[in-house]
């Protein structure tokens, strides 16, 4: 007891008591008015995000800007690919299957768009690095680029067995590595573009017997976030990232499905799918979702307890009874 009151003494006697004091004090303020200043924009973002489900920010033009759709020979990428000709949009068509891709290519000139046909098999780098430097040297700079493989389709999920893990990896995650590497640091250097990340329901949540799916998804969710994270701490806010989430049974498909809620789910066509997804990038949302109100319960799955989002996930079934 006497030691413990000598070293108190000893303390308070130090002459560089009162700096020290007069430190953890500084500290301490500066902590406060850091976390106030945190509420108050964290108050003022939801604030901000509700008044925007009422009042969407304004539509940017994509006149004039060059869009490479990655996908562009079947479903909702080739709808993309149409509609952003169709606001003016120069567009570079890429697909491994040459014949679909160039129908879309020679519907998009019928309507006086502006399009470009490239044959690639994505899985491989250097196919890749190959096409990358074809597009800058005919093409240009590319500002926006839309990465629409690796989302399957309502057929695909339930008749296709287990995907073989690389070349589910390769097509859905690695080869779009390859596309941001190639095209994103000028978008960087000019601080202009877009960067458009699809996922589908595999990305929020497990789908029987589809884990190499499921996984890449995930993966492709991490990749967009970290995108953004990048562009924020390096500051550049001219160049954005739209995570879009499809929910593939909700496009209509050829295949029979049995919806759980019809009622609720219902399905859409894939150009109305495109048209909802160009919507979310045109007014530069970090995320979106197709149908729109699906980002809602993704988000509530997030922060419900696991018990709780198991028996969402239990209930919905992902909307499809898949046996």
């Amino acid at each position: 007891m006497a030691s413990h009151t000598t070293s108190i003494l000893s303390n308070v006697l130090n002459p560089l008591f009162p700096f020290k004091m007069l430190l953890r004090g500084y500290s301490l303020c500066v902590l406060m008015v850091d976390t106030v200043w945190v509420i108050i924009n964290a108050i003022y973002a939801v604030m901000q995000a509700v008044y925007e489900v009422f009042r969407p920010p304004p539509m940017k033009s994509v006149e004039n800007e060059t869009a490479l759709v990655v996908g562009s020979g079947r479903g909702v990428g080739r709808e993309i690919a149409i509609q952003l000709a169709y606001l003016g949009a120069r567009v570079v068509c890429v697909d491994h299957n040459e014949c679909n891709n160039n129908k879309t290519v020679a519907y998009i000139k019928r309507k006086s768009g502006s399009a470009l046909s490239y044959t690639c098999d994505i899985t491989k780098k250097e196919n890749v690095d190959n096409l990358a430097e074809q597009i800058k040297h005919e093409v240009g700079f590319v500002s926006m680029v839309f990465y629409c493989c690796g989302i399957p389709s309502p057929r695909s999920l339930m008749t296709q067995p287990p995907q073989d893990i690389h070349d589910t990896l390769d097509l859905t995650l690695t080869s779009y590595f390859w596309i941001i590497d190639n095209f994103m640091p000028e978008m960087k250097a000019r601080n202009h573009g877009h960067i458009v990340a699809l996922t589908s329901v595999a990305g929020l949540s497990y789908i029987k017997h589809q884990m190499p799916l499921s996984v890449a998804q995930f993966a492709v969710q991490g990749l967009a976030e970290s995108l953004m994270e990048d562009l924020r701490i390096n500051k550049i806010n001219g160049v954005h990232v739209t995570l879009t989430h499809i929910y593939p049974f909700i496009v209509e498909d050829s295949s029979e499905l049995r919806m759980k809620i019809p009622s609720y789910f219902g399905t859409i066509t894939p150009s109305k799918a495109a048209n909802s997804i160009l919507e979310s990038v045109l007014r530069n949302y970090p995320e979106a979702s197709v149908p729109k109100h699906f980002l809602f319960l993704g988000h509530l799955l997030r922060i419900l307890p696991r018990k709780a989002t198991v028996l969402v996930r239990d209930l919905l079934d992902t909307g499809v009874d898949f046996a």
